[in-house]
């Protein structure tokens, strides 16, 4: 009893740093890790939530753009980072899914190296063909690529993007043969669809959206479970038939996994309050985002069901990247 009440008192003093970081946290600046170049839609979403947060707490929040290894290396620096919560990571499903089944060796372990603390958004994928094409619905786009085995190439945002792979799942449901041909970006893939080189694509709102406004692409389903409020007249693959193919980029908020849990969840309030200020909800809604904000168990739980999900596709499949 004595040795148990001396390693209580050991680890109060520990409990009470913890906690007082909580309650004062932030009280310095946080880099915010982006694990891609400016502009695109994981920039948007960090620098509009972070905008709101840095106003909201009084602390800069500085967005730091880290391409490269297809996230591996703000990954990995984010869980080499002082575990404090003042070093933040956009990590999407590639960094959190993805990239464990297509990697044979990783940088970093998600599961070990990276602690969830909220799902931001969602960026449901939209297929769509050039405008000039003769393909006006899914249906149509089915059977023209069923009657030319391999005579039809997609393209995509990257090999191991989720753009990639909700196509793949698609080709899968479908019993689809098509090549694929990556792309560094949706912007260069969808301006090629745009132009006829490559008949299709699967591409977020965020990304496609001043094309399919501009009439540069036909969008034909959307891989969501419910119609789009931005495309009403675009069913949902469910509605085809395919109720299997649903897809997005989700992208979350993850820090070092050693970080206390007193200060994830200080920082869990302070983003989801940042996500659901109105006028943060709605620029996020009209850029093509759906936002989110869950709490870090929800975060953790969509992490092991869409693990499980797309390992099983990507193995099945014999997609690597190594």
């Amino acid at each position: 009893m004595k040795k148990y009440l001396a390693s209580c008192l050991m680890a109060l003093p520990l409990l009470m740093t913890t906690s007082a970081m909580a309650q004062s946290y932030p009280s310095k600046p946080i880099r915010w890790l982006v694990p891609y170049a400016a502009g695109g839609g994981s920039d948007f979403l960090a620098r509009t939530v972070g905008q709101a947060l840095s106003t909201q707490t009084g602390q800069p929040v500085l967005v730091d753009n880290k391409p490269g290894g297809n996230t591996a290396l703000a990954a990995a620096e984010t869980a080499r980072s002082a575990a404090d919560g003042y070093t933040v990571l956009s990590a999407d499903n590639g960094t959190m899914v993805f990239n464990p089944a297509l990697y044979k060796s990783l940088s970093y372990s998600p599961a070990k190296d990276l602690a969830p603390v909220t799902l931001m958004g969602r960026f449901p994928m939209i297929l769509v063909v050039g405008s000039g094409s003769s393909i006006t619905s899914a249906k149509d786009f089915m059977a023209q690529a069923k009657a030319k085995p391999g005579g039809f190439s997609y393209a995509s945002a990257g090999a191991g993007s989720p753009h990639h792979l909700a196509m793949e799942m698609l080709k899968a449901e479908t019993g689809l043969f098509m090549v694929h041909v990556p792309y560094r970006g949706a912007a260069p893939a969808l301006a090629d669809v745009a132009g006829g080189q490559l008949p299709a694509m699967m591409v977020d709102l965020a990304a496609g959206a001043g094309f399919i406004k501009g009439g540069k692409v036909r969008p034909l389903a959307v891989a969501n479970a419910t119609r789009l409020a931005q495309l009403p007249d675009v069913p949902t693959f469910a509605e085809l038939g395919y109720k299997n193919v649903e897809a997005a980029a989700l992208v979350g908020m993850v820090v070092s996994s050693s970080t206390p849990p007193d200060v994830i969840a200080a920082l869990n309030k302070k983003v989801v309050a940042a996500i659901n200020e109105p006028a943060v909800h709605k620029r996020l809604v009209d850029f093509g985002v759906e936002p989110v904000g869950n709490t870090p168990a929800q975060f953790a739980a969509l992490l092991s069901s869409e693990t499980t999900r797309w390992h099983k596709l990507i193995r099945d499949l014999k997609i690597t990247l190594d």
